[in-house]
């Protein structure tokens, strides 16, 4: 069995789910994980709003156009008179469910329960036209089987038992169709999956279901070599290892949430990012193994602060580090880069909520600086390798940019260097035409 993650670009209009169906009618043996249309969660994100707000008469016009919005997919997907009645049907029925909502109290769970209805609206409709082309298929309702736990991380054991008996219910099929992001919470209410999204629930499918393959499609042709958005002629990477993978999600990468693969690299279930725009193209294969030397690929993460804390009573202590990292870890803030000296330790945070409270904190055990709007440049690959050389080689493509922080050697993986953001461009076009 394979599990097919098809994201919301995928599906964003009628011509799109054509296309996808196109993709999967030859395939046997497949879980089909569909996100919300395009732009559908922010207008659900937007209606919650709206009605937190207590502006139910622009709640009630956001509906409405959305639902116009939906009649005229109906419209342009199905061509047989009777689907379309059933379709505009089920939208009725998914709209007068949102609809109820502005004329009562609304609740922050009853806000996910609004956010879930994109990706129950789009796996319905999609379902509902392979049915018109005469492809087999069922609707496998994530809300059965797929629950997290109360520290909001999915319950594995739960999720294996309840798929499999949702799957027995309809033997002989062998094309499920289902949702990716929602899912319900140790209470029984609809919740979501947060990070990684529908990418997350496919792996977390393919483990449950024991599958061959997981493939996240995408409108690009697998990860590339750079960001393809900012540098030029970039090309797709044939292989990565989990581990490499995880790194530029992580980093920078768009096409995939660093925490999506990782129950498919626990369970060693390969992952293959592919293109509905390229279907012929191999994409991206990512695996346990270790393939090629030396650098794969290059990613940027923007909207890194950089705080710097020195202080004298650093030198030949213990215990200073474990103090500041505490104060970090109180307040739920993650670190991605570390770098010390004898008298200073430099890290970097994305998250600045409760930044002026840490270096309050901080300022008890030394001077603390701030440096704002920098970035993070990755740079990925394989250097285990005996050969030397590697790190000068990123030095030299960087001799017209300022580098504020290096990062090397806690990984076997990556070399991170903080750069001021107004420089991430052109030091990603320099490593692109030095390294590649």
């Amino acid at each position: 069995m394979k599990v097919l993650k098809f994201g919301g670009t995928s599906v964003g209009s009628a011509e799109r789910m054509k296309k996808v169906a196109e993709l999967i009618v030859a395939k046997k043996n497949i879980i089909v994980v569909l996100s919300a249309m395009s732009g559908t969660t922010n207008s659900l994100v937007e209606f919650a709003n709206c009605l937190h707000q207590k502006k139910s008469d622009v709640a009630t016009d956001l509906l409405l156009g959305l639902h116009e919005k939906y009649k005229q997919t109906v419209e342009e997907l199905f061509s047989k008179d009777a689907f379309k009645q059933t379709a505009d049907e089920m939208l009725s029925s998914h709209f007068n469910y949102l609809k109820q909502y502005t004329l009562d109290s609304f609740t922050l769970f009853e806000e996910k329960a609004v956010l879930a209805q994109g990706e129950l609206l789009s796996t319905a409709l999609f379902q509902l036209y392979l049915e018109e082309i005469g492809h087999t298929s069922a609707l496998l309702p994530a809300l059965n089987f797929m629950r997290i736990d109360k520290e909001e991380e999915p319950d594995h054991f739960y999720i294996k038992e309840n798929l499999k008996r949702e799957l027995d219910r309809q033997p002989g099929i062998n094309c499920f169709i289902t949702q990716g992001f929602i899912c319900r919470n140790v209470y029984g209410e609809i919740d979501n999956l947060k990070r990684g999204g529908s990418d997350y629930t496919a792996s977390i499918i393919g483990v449950a279901a024991q599958a061959d393959e997981v493939q996240i499609w995408t409108d690009i042709d697998g990860m590339h070599n750079n960001d393809p958005r900012i540098v030029d002629k970039t090309s797709p990477i044939e292989h990565l290892s989990f581990d490499e993978a995880a790194e530029l999600a992580y980093f920078g990468a768009k096409i995939l949430h660093p925490s999506s693969i990782r129950p498919a690299k626990e369970a060693n279930i390969p992952v293959r990012l592919k293109s509905t725009l390229q279907p012929e193209a191999e994409g991206t294969l990512i695996t346990a193994d270790l393939s090629g030397e030396g650098i794969k690929a290059i990613a940027a993460k923007s909207g890194i602060t950089a705080v710097k804390i020195k202080s004298g009573r650093m030198l030949l202590a213990y215990g200073f580090l474990r103090k500041v990292f505490e104060i970090f870890e109180s307040y739920k803030t993650p670190i991605d880069m570390i770098t010390t000296s004898e008298v200073a330790v430099s890290v970097t945070i994305d998250d600045t909520t409760h930044l002026e409270k840490i270096v309050a904190e901080l300022n008890e055990y030394g001077n603390v600086e701030v440096d704002h709007d920098q970035s993070i440049v990755c740079i990925v690959g394989d250097f285990t390798s005996p050969k030397t050389g590697i790190a000068n080689q990123v030095f030299e493509a960087l001799t017209e940019t300022p580098i504020r922080m290096i990062s090397y050697g806690g990984s076997n993986h990556n070399i991170s260097i903080l750069i001021n953001s107004k420089d991430t461009k052109s030091a990603l076009q320099a490593l692109h035409n030095y390294l590649f």
